[in-house]
């Protein structure tokens, strides 16, 4: 029973920090923040804290911060792609920090996870930012060509972690 409360609580918390490295990465570029939660599903509690509406999901797993989009992609290239890899590298940081546990082993996990292109993980969204830059603008060939290639990415690494292919 020990094993299953200590996976749980590493799981939730690698993922609250993730996300608030989004926050606080956010912040400091000046881009706002439209809401943010833990947990999924139907809507237990919500407070307004300033601007930024916080909100705790029936379902305790994840979290998510939703920003300004279009605050976001006003940003230089670089700020954009420091908010979108925040959560990241709260990830790696905690996973140095903590080598060797279970808290350790969770962050490590959603670090690399999020680099891969999967659609609407960090890494895509970066891969998207870049693609746009290097075109001067959205291309949807491109787009679809970079989702779809993300996720036969993220089916490979499934299939060899699950399969051992």
């Amino acid at each position: 029973m020990t094993i299953i409360l200590n996976a749980t609580l590493s799981f939730f918390a690698a993922l609250v920090l993730h996300e608030l490295g989004h926050y606080f990465a956010a912040r400091l570029c000046g881009v706002p923040i439209k809401q943010a939660g833990f947990g999924w599903g139907p809507k237990v509690v919500g407070v307004k804290i300033g601007r930024v509406n916080w909100q705790v999901r029936l379902l305790p797993v994840g979290a998510y911060v939703q920003m300004d989009i279009r605050a976001l992609q006003r940003r230089p290239l670089l700020q954009q792609l420091l908010v979108l890899g925040a959560g990241i590298g709260v990830n790696l940081v905690l996973c140095v920090l903590t080598w060797g546990s279970l808290f350790g082993a969770f962050n490590l996990a959603l670090a690399i996870g999020n680099l891969i292109p999967v659609y609407q993980l960090d890494g895509w969204k970066s891969a998207m930012v870049i693609c746009r830059k290097l075109f001067g603008r959205p291309s949807p060939l491109n787009e679809w060509i970079l989702t779809l290639g993300g996720g036969a990415i993220g089916l490979a690494v499934l299939a060899r972690a699950f399969l051992n292919i």
